[in-house]
């Protein structure tokens, strides 16, 4: 393929196809990947899509690493919602170890999660807005994201790569400027989400632009093992917190959001929805925490949770069980181990095999974005470009949890 001129087909002389890098560092990829594009026109013929760019070799490095280390690691996947996938590890690990959570630490867990899912959707459905032109929506609700970043930097002093939580549970108990905080952002951010859909929803210009574009079939969804908003979308009633409830969601009350055509505007539905029902959620976690005892923040394992630091420093036994975890001299059972949780773009799933010791023998990581991205190029055959792009932010492909 002469990627500096044009290409010429067998069957149509006439016809002129130019070959167009779409990525890796073009800003509208929203990430670090690339499309090798066939363009007849506007309109995309056939193209190419290369990824690896960032890849990082995570699952390799977390062989290497004791099960506390690899929450770094888990941060970097999904950065735009990384406490879901720092929770997933945990929670994948304390399956492995038979651990039984108190309520308290699940609701709490709940909180958080839903958090980062609003953040997660803010950032999707901002972009879209922003990739058919209304800036004005992006600008608007984009400061609640930073709103959800203040909470987590009260829970746990970090903002993004928030390294939050701990297998067990938490590294300490949330305070009442955090609680306040959550009561602040659940009464202003419905307001702005209100109007964030008003802007939005009924514009004739954003449904011209997204409305019967790249639309998705359940059957093909389902071929391309879709899961998440994307699968929600073309109509399949699937959620991995109904489906297989985990961190207690079976004692909440929320509906699932399920779209019909599968196309740009019904994914841009299907996430506003979803950020009313992680409100609802969020709201019956508050409520739910004042009949759990307080002060509870993690699990009693104390082969496997670090003892406070004011305790090792004054306690022979934390000092010692301190030694023993950070050391690994406290073998994990041998077992095959895979647990999922609803991340913000899908079924994000955990695949641990591990042999006796503390690192895992073998991990893999079933990342949302790796697994939805594959339909992008055959999908955008046909396509115009212009589409092509909003169809790429309705993905919400994120790079770091497209490579790992």
């Amino acid at each position: 393929m002469n990627h500096n001129h044009p290409v010429f087909t067998d069957n149509d002389p006439q016809s002129e196809l130019v070959t167009l890098n779409l990525g890796p560092t073009h800003p509208a990829t929203h990430g670090v990947f690339q499309n090798v594009l066939q363009l007849d026109g506007e309109r995309i013929v056939s193209g190419v899509s290369t990824i690896g760019y960032i890849h990082r070799a995570f699952e390799k490095i977390a062989e290497h690493r004791p099960f506390y280390q690899i929450t770094p690691l888990t941060d970097r996947l999904n950065y735009c919602s990384s406490p879901i996938n720092n929770m997933g590890w945990h929670m994948t690990v304390e399956k492995l170890l038979n651990i039984q959570m108190p309520k308290r630490v699940d609701y709490l867990r709940v909180i958080i999660m839903e958090l980062s899912r609003i953040a997660d959707h803010i950032i999707c459905n901002t972009i879209i807005g922003q990739d058919t032109g209304a800036t004005t929506t992006f600008l608007y609700l984009f400061q609640f994201r930073e709103h959800i970043y203040e909470i987590f930097e009260e829970v746990c002093g970090a903002r993004l790569t928030t390294n939050i939580g701990r297998i067990g549970g938490f590294e300490r108990d949330f305070n009442e400027i955090a609680f306040a905080k959550i009561n602040k952002f659940l009464k202003e951010f419905p307001v702005a989400l209100k109007e964030f859909e008003n802007l939005l929803t009924r514009n004739r210009i954003f449904i011209d632009r997204t409305a019967g574009v790249a639309e998705v079939t359940k059957e093909a969804a389902l071929e391309y093992s879709w899961t998440g908003p994307l699968l929600r979308a073309a109509g399949v009633d699937y959620d991995v917190r109904v489906a297989d409830p985990y961190s207690s969601y079976q004692d909440f009350d929320f509906e699932v959001p399920v779209g019909t055509s599968g196309d740009i505007y019904d994914r841009y539905l299907v996430r506003n929805e979803e950020m009313w029902q992680s409100l609802r959620i969020i709201e019956q976690a508050v409520v739910k925490l004042k009949t759990e005892p307080k002060g509870i923040f993690h699990a009693d394992v104390p082969d496997f949770y670090l003892p406070p630091k004011q305790e090792v420093y004054n306690n022979m036994e934390a000092l010692i069980y301190h030694f023993k975890i950070v050391m690994g001299e406290i073998d994990a059972p041998k077992a095959e181990v895979y647990h999922a949780v609803e991340g913000g773009n899908g079924e994000l799933g955990f695949y641990l095999i591990n042999d006796g010791g503390r690192t895992p023998y073998r991990l893999h990581f079933r990342r949302p974005s790796f697994i939805n991205y594959q339909m992008f190029a055959p999908m955008s055959e046909g396509m115009l470009l212009s589409d092509a792009i909003i169809n790429m932010s309705s993905m919400n492909i994120i790079a770091g949890e497209l490579d790992a």
